[in-house]
């Protein structure tokens, strides 16, 4: 017979066993790292070779200049993020939209940062139209327009009475009324913010050169012969690297016609309607702020031949690196843009706060 010690031990024992079962079947908490606060992104889109220590591309710069040393991998990018302790992060998309939109989606679904109420900078080199920009000159965009998404015919076919043989999808003739742009055909940006990005930046002091200045001589154009400055102009991205004194004027009477006679072309540049339709998708997500965005793009070369050469000659001259103002164009996409990363940084708590011009800017298609 048990003793009442033994019946004691008996009757707790099944249950400290079960109440130690129950306590391991409990699963430890696991400490979740917060994500990193970003203030600023710097959008560049290629890169000559390393990151920092040879010739430079868009992203040199900014890694340089603004010791951008933490480095995030980005597996699925085209290349990994660079960021300071300022909360500035520098991203470099590839070329081409297809490239762009890919690596600022992955960007914008990454755990690891909040870009919830960071700015966004696209700052990168372009084509100019002579008649709005100089070699060397800065401008910031409120309309991006499609250069890709169209109908086209070989000019050897087209009617006599058009003067382009690219159509408005959905259209029968060149710029035929109503314009009606698809979905990723228009985008506006914040055009307070872009006001405010020149108001900051438009004394803004641009290199200029006596081989600037013997280069643009050769070219006609309002502007051409102007020394760089900081200006507001619209863009024309497309992938088709197009060159010539006719698409020129195919791609000043494109943005007219999208967007109402409110843009004015001055740049082309090949990825920014991918990295739009990324932000604009994220932003629908509740990632990204829309109304943070700014385009700066910088012109390296005129979009047409001097006259002197034909378009295909001109074309053919057309290389990064050789282009007649490459090193000042980097030059000016950085200390422009600069200007204004280094406005938000210093007085964050004021900008983090409120959007400039938030109640008036276009907001993403839902």
């Amino acid at each position: 017979m048990m003793t009442r010690a033994q019946r004691f031990i008996a009757c707790s024992l099944p249950i400290a066993f079960a109440a130690f079962a129950a306590s391991a079947a409990e699963p430890t908490p696991i400490s979740v790292p917060q994500p990193i606060p970003v203030k600023v992104v710097v959008v560049a889109m290629f890169e000559v070779g390393a990151d920092t220590g040879d010739a430079p591309g868009e992203l040199q710069y900014w890694v340089e200049r603004d010791r951008l040393d933490r480095v995030y991998p980005l597996p699925a990018a085209y290349h990994a993020v660079r960021m300071n302790g300022d909360g500035e992060m520098a991203v470099l998309t590839g070329q081409g939209t297809a490239h762009a939109a890919a690596s600022i989606m992955a960007l914008g679904l990454d755990p690891r940062f909040d870009l919830s109420h960071a700015y966004w900078i696209v700052a990168g080199i372009a084509g100019g139209s002579p008649d709005r920009v100089s070699l060397g000159s800065a401008a910031w965009a409120k309309w991006i327009i499609d250069g890709d998404l169209g109908y086209e015919i070989d000019p050897r076919e087209i009617p006599q009475d058009w003067t382009t043989g690219y159509l408005p999808l959905r259209k029968a003739k060149p710029y035929e009324q109503p314009a009606a742009p698809i979905d990723g055909q228009l985008y506006q940006l914040n055009g307070s913010l872009a006001d405010w990005a020149f108001d900051l930046t438009h004394a803004t002091p641009l290199a200029d050169s006596a081989k600037l200045q013997q280069i643009r001589s050769r070219f006609d154009g309002a502007s051409a012969a102007r020394p760089p400055f900081v200006t507001l102009g619209d863009e024309v991205s497309s992938s088709t690297y197009w060159h010539g004194k006719l698409l020129d004027a195919w791609a000043a009477q494109w943005t007219t016609y999208f967007t109402n006679g409110r843009g004015q072309f001055a740049t082309t540049a090949m990825e920014d309607t991918g990295t739009l339709q990324s932000l604009q998708s994220l932003a629908q997500a509740g990632r990204v702020d829309w109304r943070r965005i700014l385009v700066l793009r910088t012109v390296s070369n005129y979009d047409r031949q001097p006259r002197d050469m034909n378009a295909a000659e001109s074309l053919a001259s057309q290389r990064i690196g050789s282009y007649s103002a490459y090193l000042p164009s980097l030059e000016a996409a950085y200390t422009v843009g600069h200007t204004v990363v280094n406005e938000l940084l210093t007085h964050w708590s004021k900008y983090s706060a409120a959007t400039i011009g938030a109640d008036q800017s276009a907001a993403p298609k839902p």
